[in-house]
């Protein structure tokens, strides 16, 4: 695969990710641009080999069909999460997982979804993208797979859809976003189609949407960077906190980008029953404890886009085993922070706490265990 494909980026991308490189570098420099000895002082972790061959099953990757893509253009989304509208094709696909031994991608639509359309408009958008992703993996079962798009916040139309998505397409499970119209999940106006997605025991792939302009601090960084981890926190706390995680134990959450900012928050979420909230906490909802935001945490599934790196593998590792642990890339909106190594791998950064058989099961064996259509199209 040559590098014209990829890794592949914008410039006005590499200028921002410029600008955030120098401007997160500056506190580990000293006033002559020299590491400080703090800096200095820190050991390197030994890069251990990863795995060799195509085997990745990659449970974060986008996809935007020709009919969407425009219709994301023409109503003025040039930028997701800050990110140029990128392009892309099923052959560009199959390039990169080539390219970055990634045997198969269960592909999803990102931000903003279909929200911003309305209606009949939605609803025809959601199942145009479901049934293009449906006939994508026939045509290819072994290379792709499909998180379901929803026609959100209608939630009877949403309802109708995700059972079409999953009973008659087949699809792998289901795509939401951490909140719609400012209404994150957990809210109840969202349980009919929790309870719905509960009893097909559906894997849902929790991904981060952007928050409308005047609704968050105005600072020259894209959402992609931070506010995306944070809405992701968020929406994961709210199912905690309202009882939807404890109420629809059959459904499979993964949170994207290593949970954003959830496990290194998970204690302090707990700690509200042992203050003075804890005694006004609302009877009814369950009142939020250390040891029971601690367990539902671990029942998480936390993926490595943009996240493959020591600090926040650490972090997600204090807080689930490793089985907990899956393998996505954030394609194709992550071009220009994949590497360009001479052994093709994606996330190098899993190897300074992994060896290969560790990576194997993080990157092959956690995936398909929690994707039984996908495992018999790959294993069967």
């Amino acid at each position: 695969m040559t590098s014209r494909i990829f890794p592949t980026a914008s410039t006005s991308r590499r200028r921002l990710l410029g600008a955030a490189t120098t401007t997160v570098g500056i506190a580990a420099l000293s006033a002559t641009g020299r590491p400080t000895a703090r800096a200095e002082a820190t050991p390197a972790r030994r890069q251990q080999p990863p795995p060799s061959g195509t085997y990745r099953i990659d449970l974060h990757a986008h996809f935007l069909p020709a009919d969407y893509r425009a219709s994301l253009l023409e109503h003025g989304h040039l930028t997701i999460g800050g990110y140029p509208t990128p392009n892309w094709s099923p052959e560009e696909a199959i390039g990169f997982m080539d390219y970055y031994g990634i045997q198969a991608q269960v592909l999803s639509i990102s931000d903003p979804g279909v929200t911003y359309l309305s209606g009949r408009e939605a609803v025809d958008m959601a199942r145009y993208c479901n049934t293009y992703a449906a006939d994508l993996f026939r045509r290819h079962p072994t290379r792709f797979g499909a998180f379901a798009v929803l026609p959100m916040p209608d939630i009877p139309a949403a309802i109708e859809e995700a059972i079409f998505a999953l009973d008659t397409l087949h699809l792998d499970g289901v795509v939401l976003l951490s909140a719609y119209n400012g209404v994150y999940l957990g809210d109840p106006r969202f349980e009919p189609l929790m309870a719905v997605l509960n009893q097909r025991n559906a894997f849902v792939f929790v991904h981060p949407a952007a928050i409308p302009a005047d609704a968050k601090p105005e600072l020259p960084l894209p959402d992609f960077l931070e506010e995306f981890t944070f809405d992701t926190t968020r929406a994961a706390t709210m199912m905690m906190v309202t009882g939807v995680t404890q109420r629809h134990p059959g459904i499979r959450f993964q949170l994207a980008h290593a949970g954003g900012t959830l496990p290194f928050l998970s204690h302090r979420v707990g700690v509200a029953s042992q203050t003075v909230i804890g005694d006004l906490w609302p009877d009814d909802l369950p009142k939020p404890s250390v040891l029971d935001i601690g367990n539902q945490i671990s029942r998480f599934y936390y993926d490595t886009a943009l996240s493959a790196s020591p600090a926040a593998m650490a972090a997600v590792l204090a807080v689930t085993g490793r089985d907990h642990i899956v393998f996505g890339s954030d394609w194709p909106f992550s071009a220009a922070t994949l590497p360009q190594s001479g052994n093709h791998d994606p996330a190098p950064g899993l190897s300074t706490l992994f060896d290969a058989d560790q990576r194997m099961e993080i990157e092959h064996h956690n995936p398909l265990r929690q994707l039984p259509r996908l495992a018999e199209a790959i294993d069967g």
